[in-house]
């Protein structure tokens, strides 16, 4: 990607995820960016390509993001799936004070031909092959039920996040996630990062 580019992308990002997509128009993005119309389009060819990229990057960096922090916690499956929560939890802090992004662009793009909306529908479902995925090392017969279960606990506090109903959503899911887990008859051992602290 020139750096040209990488300017409309990461304008793009910020404004599309700060003001809404709908709201934002290819003219404040090149100003924004430094660009011309016409660089704009000659990278990207429209405004929804540029949409699906936004979302593309942010899924790469939520996904490399991740997958450090499982590397770096116990191999036991049910810490694994609490370092999930853990891990959402520090990343809408710094990423994601209005909420989930893939959740936010779907509430706009509902046109499954949006070049944006397989890459909204593949992030969720890959977040719930993770957690099957997970599951499935404790409980192979139940696994696509209970991590069904943790996706909603997952998804229903990024959602809360977004809105600030109630302080630390994701922590108070995580305590939810711990619960089922001992319910269920997995470890729920520390998983290196201690227990969740009340408050933004």
């Amino acid at each position: 990607m020139t750096p040209g580019a990488r300017r409309v992308r990461d304008a793009a990002a910020r404004l599309f995820y700060e003001r809404g997509i709908h709201a934002v128009g290819v003219d404040l993005i090149a100003a924004e960016a430094g660009v011309t119309k016409k660089t704009l389009y000659d990278r990207f060819g429209s405004k929804d390509r540029i949409v699906a990229e936004y979302l593309a990057d942010r899924d790469d960096r939520w996904r490399t993001f991740l997958d450090e922090r499982l590397a770096a916690t116990s191999t036991e499956s049910a810490a694994r799936i609490l370092a999930v929560f853990d891990a959402s939890r520090d990343w809408a802090r710094e990423h994601s004070a209005r909420g989930c992004g893939m959740i936010n662009a779907h509430a706009e793009i509902t046109d499954p031909a949006h070049p944006a909306y397989p890459v909204i529908t593949r992030q969720k479902a890959w977040m719930l092959r993770l957690f099957t995925g997970l599951t499935h090392e404790i409980a192979p017969e139940a696994a696509e039920q209970r991590a069904r279960t943790l996706l909603l606990l997952h998804e229903g506090a990024l959602v809360t996040h977004g809105m600030g109903v109630f302080p630390d959503p994701l922590g108070h899911a995580r305590g939810q996630a711990a619960e089922l887990l001992a319910m269920w008859g997995a470890s729920t051992r520390p998983s290196g990062r201690g227990a969740p602290q009340e408050g933004r």
